[in-house]
């Protein structure tokens, strides 16, 4: 029995773990084994200051959108007179242990005490460089935010914060939060916390319903073919913005099933018919083997080389912004 969920087998739970259509991206100890002794891992800096950027507003009312990179995955979405913040991280380490793990080469692009008030949290899956409990117990404590996780994921939250405020929702599920609708999206990737809990938390990409525009925070996937992405596009028709990954990629034959490249992020951009992207998942904390700027660069000659204008498909320095046109869609 999962430790963390207890619930009906469904086509993507069996009673005791998760699954998806395809492999996830879970592998054993063998192949670990395999990357680490064989490893060839570029040598990342070991700090990179940022630069002054000018702080968020308070909140952004009406159906504009601006997105502010804190680092790695974590971004504040302000919309519709809502703070958003995706997969908050600003512990050092994206790690169980504190003194060991991937350790944080740039400081969050804007400090916890410096943040707008924080309405909802969204946490996408349960491996250390998305939910840092140390974290959210600080944001539960300074703003008392709702947070809305994948089934599973409330338990481990619970234990490090009992008094958090927490909707688990299934793939397809969706949950109400002022004038945002929230829905659980599959995607390809796997959840772990420890070697012996593997996939006993669900993982979802989660589309937010605004009054005027859909945005889809895809927190961890593996291209896999497309095949999530392709469902999502069924479902929603059209997607307005997108938060997507670019990295934590190499060496491919261990991280092809779990991280998508650059390459594949443009093919995921390609399917949902060219929405407003925003690159994340790089260059913060050193988790593959692939230089720290690379999957900047390997994006940006992929945008060339598809003809694809990169104002659409834009990374972000910690703490930078990106506002976007305030252009009304009929859902």
């Amino acid at each position: 029995m999962s430790r963390y969920y207890s619930g009906p087998p469904s086509d993507h739970f069996d009673g005791e773990r998760f699954f998806g259509p395809q492999r996830s991206g879970g592998k054993g100890l063998g192949p670990l084994l395999k990357w680490q002794l064989g490893s060839k891992r570029a040598k990342w800096p070991r700090w990179i200051d940022n630069a002054s950027q000018p702080p968020p507003p308070e909140r952004l009312e009406g159906n504009g959108i601006q997105l502010t990179m804190i680092g790695h995955v974590s971004v504040l979405i302000q919309t519709a007179g809502v703070n958003i913040l995706t997969d908050p991280v600003w512990s050092d380490r994206a790690s169980p242990f504190q003194v060991a793990g991937p350790k944080r080469v740039r400081a969050p692009g804007i400090t916890l005490d410096a943040l707008p008030p924080i309405d909802l949290i969204l946490v996408s899956h349960n491996h250390y460089d998305h939910l840092d409990t140390t974290t959210l117990d600080r944001l539960v404590h300074r703003f008392d935010p709702e947070i809305v996780t994948p089934l599973g994921n409330g338990t481990i939250i619970r234990q490090a914060t009992p008094n958090a405020r927490i909707v688990e929702i299934d793939w397809d599920d969706t949950t109400a939060h002022g004038p945002l609708t929230i829905e659980a999206e599959p995607v390809n990737h796997w959840s772990a916390r420890w070697s012996t809990d593997r996939n006993e938390a669900l993982w979802a990409g989660m589309t937010i319903h605004a009054p005027a525009r859909r945005i889809f925070f895809n927190g961890d996937s593996g291209y896999a073919g497309g095949w999530w992405v392709d469902r999502l596009m069924q479902k929603h028709g059209t997607i307005d913005v997108s938060l997507c990954p670019i990295g934590a990629y190499e060496p491919r034959w261990f991280m092809k099933d779990a991280h998508m490249d650059p390459d594949e992020a443009v093919e995921v951009y390609k399917t949902m018919n060219g929405p407003m992207t925003l690159g994340f998942h790089w260059g913060v904390f050193q988790l593959t083997d692939e230089p720290i700027n690379e999957p900047k660069e390997r994006l940006m000659a992929a945008l060339a080389r598809e003809g694809i204008d990169p104002a659409r498909f834009r990374t972000l320095e910690p703490g930078e912004s990106w506002t976007l046109p305030d252009v009304a869609l009929n859902l």
